[in-house]
């Protein structure tokens, strides 16, 4: 303790420090909180009475209706159906954003089992965090009785209590669309996702996982259906938190040490688990991907995707999988000029002249032949001719208009 030394030399007792501070660390950490909150309410164990850090963050004026969606645009490639955002289950089942730029990667999605749905994963990163908080709660409460210090006591039961009532008012249900009309016949649900960074991927998939994944809104089925309910408990809630950080605040110096590094421990395992990808908080069995790959895919990455230099020679190896070029024009994928719609038109017909795809030893697995048919160079032949031509226009505009004077 000599670094704690005063002016005179002396080192200060200990009970003499003054820790208030400690009660700002139980409302830090929003952001952390914020990043699973909604999986973090869809688990089973948000029951548990735990330490939580930033609890303010769950108890928002109004709940969520939908999960959160991804940018990007979503065409069905048969269905005619356009979105300009990505549902938020689709997107992690993919990890598309995480594409290299230019890139193109190919999926197979069927449904695994009809009667299993989305859910949060029982046993993951965030399972581990809410029984650290448990242990803490409980550790925390055997201290104050230890020590019989009445306001820790009392601030224990608050805080650890107020992630169940949170809990009570947040739970929820995930409910994916379902078609009703089963035996009406439909096309293929294929779809490509656009992103904005110029990378495509490719679903092959039934209209129903399409509807299901893509199209359709994601439902939020709250356990609490009444607003003023929630509200109400918010309000409790709100009331607990106060008292809550008001009693630490009159704890002990001893416990309130260990009060704050319970708090920093919980806020760096939030922070943790927020740095991990999404999708190793969900429970998606319901569902088999199945990888397909162009024949120019980098086999060593992630997804085998085709990584491409222009967002041209990407959108022309997508042609190559789909056959088809109306969802281009659908979903804004190029302008909508005369060497365009040509290349379009050139592009379809070089694909349809590619060899069907073939299957790799791995049981399954597609590899879609990429044609040698220069895309770009022909693009920027069809843009040179059209540039000639508009300028030859311009020019004979001007003549007729001397003319004219």
């Amino acid at each position: 303790m000599h670094w704690l030394q005063s002016a005179n030399g002396e080192v200060p007792d200990l009970s003499s420090l003054q820790l208030d501070i400690v009660g700002f660390l139980a409302i830090l950490g929003e952001g952390s909180v914020l990043a699973n909150a909604q999986v973090l309410t869809l688990s089973r164990w948000i029951f548990l009475p735990r330490l939580i850090p930033a609890p303010q963050a769950l108890m928002r004026p109004t709940r969520p209706p939908t999960l959160d969606t991804v940018p990007g645009h979503v065409t069905g490639i048969f269905s005619g159906n356009y979105k300009n955002s990505i549902n938020h289950i689709g997107n992690i089942l993919c990890d598309g954003s995480v594409l290299p730029e230019h890139s193109v990667r190919v999926v197979n999605i069927t449904r695994a089992s009809t009667e299993k749905n989305i859910k949060a994963r029982t046993v993951a990163p965030l399972t581990v965090v809410l029984f650290l908080g448990f242990f803490l709660s409980c550790l925390l409460l055997g201290l104050s009785i230890h020590y019989n210090d009445g306001m820790s006591i009392l601030a224990t039961v608050l805080l650890s209590l107020l992630s169940s009532l949170i809990g009570l008012g947040n739970k929820w249900e995930l409910k994916l669309p379902e078609r009703k009309a089963k035996s009406d016949k439909v096309p293929r649900g294929d779809v490509v996702i656009r992103y904005d960074k110029g990378s495509f991927l490719v679903v092959r998939c039934s209209e129903d996982v399409a509807r299901e994944l893509y199209f359709a809104p994601e439902s939020i089925h709250y356990l609490l259906i009444n607003g003023w309910a929630y509200r109400l408990i918010s309000l409790v809630g709100t009331m607990m938190l106060m008292g809550g950080v008001v009693a630490l605040a009159n704890a002990r110096i001893e416990l309130q040490i260990t009060w704050a590094g319970s708090y920093m421990t919980l806020g760096s395992a939030y922070w943790i688990v927020a740095a991990m990808p999404n999708k190793l908080h969900w429970d998606y069995s319901c569902y088999e991907v199945t990888e397909e790959r162009l024949s120019d895919s980098k086999m060593n990455m992630k997804g085998k995707p085709s990584v491409n230099d222009t967002f041209t020679q990407a959108l022309w190896r997508a042609i190559v999988v789909t056959k088809n070029t109306d969802w281009v024009m659908r979903s804004n994928a190029c302008p909508k000029t005369a060497a365009w719609k040509q290349w379009l038109e050139e592009a379809k017909e070089a694909s349809l002249s590619a060899r069907e795809p073939s299957r790799e030893r791995t049981p399954g697995t597609k590899v879609w032949q990429v044609p040698k048919w220069d895309a770009q160079k022909r693009l920027g032949s069809l843009l040179a001719s059209q540039a000639h031509n508009d300028k030859r226009d311009f020019l004979d505009e001007e003549v007729l208009d001397v003319e004219g004077v």
